[in-house]
């Protein structure tokens, strides 16, 4: 991870410093938003920007965001996001502003996962890519939630947990890209309805 966002940073004419960033992915209590699931977006993300005609300097500014999206994860919804942006300001510190300005914006829109700008589109696709997962990867995804929101006792897990899958699957478009709907709607409300079920 430290070298693919090096490799970022370089595209966009500054000096490494990744700091914390491998270290912060590995902390303990991460059971989802851990160095896989960062590896995961970064992946996904590239295999959607296939399909459009970023430039070299958008891609890059693509992998920094998907990198710091999660980078602060304490399961403090908004604040964890813009945490996480604040991060990559100050890691990026010595690239043009307008290069900064734009990776921050793409981490706090993954608060609503609502924006109008097309690298967000990609990066929030990317990030929601595991609902379109196997079943059985799709159940380790679940699982490992659960395991970050320990806190909760059940009842209101359940109850929670629940509003946020009837809220997805109350969607028009579970996914913006139409690339991303191709490879991953179908199969992302089918395991939804599949865990609702588990859950009433």
């Amino acid at each position: 991870m430290r070298r693919i966002w090096d490799d970022a940073v370089r595209t966009l004419g500054g000096a490494p410093d990744a700091g914390d960033l491998v270290e912060r992915y590995a902390e303990p209590h991460r059971t989802y938003h851990n160095t896989f699931h960062v590896a995961s977006v970064v992946r996904d993300s590239w295999a959607l920007a296939d399909e459009f005609a970023f430039t070299p300097e958008e891609r890059a500014i693509l992998t920094l965001a998907a990198c710091a999206h999660d980078v602060i994860y304490d399961g403090n919804p908004g604040d964890d996001e813009r945490a996480s942006a604040a991060w990559a300001r100050e890691r990026l510190a010595g690239l043009d502003e307008e290069h900064i300005a734009r990776v921050e914006s793409l981490v706090l829109a993954t608060i609503k996962h609502s924006s109008d700008d097309p690298l967000a589109h990609v990066l929030l696709d990317a990030d929601l890519a595991i609902l379109g997962a196997e079943p059985a990867h799709y159940d380790r995804y679940s699982q490992a939630v659960r395991q970050e929101y320990a806190r909760y006792d059940d009842e209101l897990w359940r109850a929670g947990r629940a509003g946020v899958l009837k809220t997805l699957l109350d969607r028009e478009d579970l996914f913006v890209t139409e690339p991303a709907r191709q490879r991953w709607d179908a199969a992302a409300r089918i395991n939804l309805a599949r865990e609702l079920q588990s859950l009433v």
